[in-house]
């Protein structure tokens, strides 16, 4: 199945000069949202997963289906202040400054073979933190699974050691 037909391009948004990957007409799409899904399923079987850990907000939107369908857990990662309990923190780079994502002390026993899931690899920050998170906790990073990938901004050179799954690339 072409996933790039379930793409909507939105241009200008959220700025001028923007291409905006819209995924909301794939997850829309039960054919194609399903079929997606399967394709990281079979990825995360592979790897013999143990848990998925997905940034919020997509990462919950493309992992969650996937750890279901494992019969596995979730481990949500978040933006500081959103978790309830001891958490620890990673801080990472954004356009205009840093930010800091958090996940609960206790999600990850060491050891565990993890699946980081998001819907789009663009500059690598969100998901270097996110590894950064994974193995402060002892957890290992068997891979990670992307929807999109958008090559011209080179974000796999900064997760370049780590196995890695697009399924599309712009």
């Amino acid at each position: 199945m072409d996933l790039k037909q379930y793409i909507t391009i939105v241009d200008n948004w959220p700025k001028e000069g923007i291409k905006f990957k819209d995924i909301t007409t794939l997850m829309d799409n039960g054919e194609a949202f399903h079929y997606a899904t399967d394709q990281i399923v079979e990825y995360a079987r592979e790897k013999e997963i143990d848990l998925i850990v997905g940034p919020e907000a997509r990462g919950f939107i493309i992992g969650c289906p996937v750890a279901y369908a494992l019969g596995i857990g979730f481990a949500p990662v978040r933006k500081e202040g959103k978790l309830p309990r001891e958490t620890i923190k990673a801080e990472y780079g954004k356009e205009y400054g840093k930010d800091l994502l958090t996940i609960h002390k206790d999600a990850i026993k060491p050891g565990q073979r993890v699946l980081i899931t998001d819907d789009l690899l663009a500059t690598g920050g969100t998901i270097q933190a996110t590894i950064e998170l994974v193995e402060k906790l002892g957890g290992v990073v068997a891979g990670i699974a992307f929807l999109i990938e958008l090559t011209y901004l080179n974000g796999r050179e900064k997760i370049d050691n780590y196995d890695l799954l697009s399924l599309m690339k712009y």
